[in-house]
């Protein structure tokens, strides 16, 4: 296998601390298991529509990861079961064939115990490997990868687990345990003057940099900022409440004409997981009161786009929203948190900057997922992890209620379809400014 290295990169970093990549290893996977052990075999296999995925699934997937380009690049290795090559590659074509992506749910067998046991075995190879000091810095770039690929996947397990409760007439809750989110007083929005000229955004390559960053995520560029303004927080479930009662879903001049044909074609009347009257929503904590101060979550692309219309604004792009972001710590609602859903702003939220930039809802902005100048895939068959989606997909930024926290940063570029919404993604206006 090659080393993942951008071309021209500086030589990788060395890595502090002998022990430091194989606690991380430990904590992660071990998260995955704890943010699964509530589900039973019968809500692992489940698959409630295409684009989502089991959870057993994305169990047994992030494993095959690790064994496929971590223990598997080492001759003479001898693959724990090889017909699960098959069943539990995602994208990576260069590697060779896969299940198809819709008949996930199909795979009864192997069965959650079974996926659960490879999961230890492939732990307690890895563990060996680390104790004997087998990975040299190539590897170990390639295990950092892993672990944020598992990360990705830990969200994605708790998204799709939440559609597929959803669709279940019960409502069942994922957790019948999670933390209430904290009431607090309607903030009122305030519009932020953002910079203008010329600002650099990106990451800069990793390994290089030493800090870790997805290959779409470099390099580091200059661009152009027009005069303009960021709201001081997302949009709330009370403001899309007063979208929806003006007629919003209703309009279409407020609509793309794709995201029109897909409001009378699945018959939308508000977000994903609001019931009829807009009064309580799904969680995944079951069907709970709508607090009209938390952030709006779950909406598509183009709802995103038809409330900022309606609203006499915008949405940011990716440049104006990382800049605004770049410098700021870290800090919100992730995963870590415990509340599994968005809260609304803590009371006596910083003034004169926008905040809950980070955490609650991945945050739509116009910009489509496309390179950056310069930009290089990683080599071999790892380049197929973000480069070929590089296609009619939108960026969404800053990290979810379901994200952990040491996973992203202000450069962080997610990316989905303009009709998706069963993902933690709310929205923050922008405006041009004179």
């Amino acid at each position: 296998m090659q080393t993942i290295r951008q071309a021209g990169a500086a030589a990788p970093a060395t890595f502090s601390g002998a022990d430091a990549l194989a606690a991380h290893y430990r904590s992660v996977r071990a998260r995955s298991r704890t943010l699964a052990a509530p589900l039973s075999a019968e809500d692992a296999i489940v698959q409630s529509m295409p684009d989502a995925s089991p959870s057993k699934w994305h169990l047994a997937h992030t494993t095959w990861f690790f064994e496929q380009f971590v223990l598997g690049a080492r001759p003479g290795y001898a693959p724990f079961d090889p017909d699960w090559h098959y069943l539990f590659n995602s994208y990576y074509n260069s590697v060779g064939p896969m299940h198809a992506r819709p008949k996930r749910g199909l795979l009864s067998r192997p069965a959650l115990a079974q996926v659960l046991a490879y999961r230890d075995a492939v732990d307690a190879r890895m563990a060996e490997a680390f104790e004997r000091g087998d990975f040299d810095d190539a590897m170990r770039q390639r295990i950092t990868l892993g672990l944020h690929h598992e990360q990705q996947h830990q969200e994605l397990l708790l998204t799709d687990i939440k559609h597929a409760l959803w669709s279940n007439p019960l409502k069942p809750a994922y957790r019948d345990d999670l933390s209430m989110p904290r009431q607090a007083s309607p903030e009122r929005l305030e519009w932020i003057a953002g910079s203008e000229g010329e600002v650099e955004i990106g990451a800069a390559p990793w390994p290089g940099s030493g800090q870790f960053a997805f290959d779409s995520e470099s390099p580091r560029h200059r661009t152009l900022l027009s005069p303009h303004a960021l709201a001081s927080r997302p949009v709330s479930n009370s403001e899309f409440h007063d979208f929806i009662a003006d007629g919003g879903y209703r309009t279409a001049t407020l609509w793309l004409s794709a995201g029109w044909a897909q409001v009378q074609a699945e018959g939308w009347r508000g977000p994903l997981y609001w019931d009829e009257d807009g009064a309580r929503e799904f969680t995944l904590g079951g069907m709970r009161q709508l607090d009209p101060h938390a952030p709006v979550v779950h909406l598509s692309y183009y709802e995103a786009d038809a409330f900022a219309r309606w609203a006499g604004a915008r949405l940011p792009t990716e440049a104006e929203w990382e800049h605004a972001a770049a410098g700021q710590p870290v800090r919100g609602n992730f995963v870590e948190d415990d509340y599994l859903h968005p809260v609304a702003p803590a009371e006596g939220a910083a003034k004169g900057a926008p905040h809950q930039l980070y955490g609650d809802v991945w945050e739509w902005t116009s910009s489509t997922y496309t390179a950056y100048p310069g930009f290089r895939e990683l080599p071999g068959a790892l380049g197929e992890y973000n480069g070929k989606f590089m296609c009619g997909q939108f960026v969404l930024r800053g990290g979810s209620c379901a994200t952990p926290r040491d996973h992203v940063r202000a450069s962080y570029r997610n990316f989905f379809t303009p009709p998706d919404r069963w993902q933690f993604s709310g929205l923050r206006l922008a405006k041009d400014a004179a």
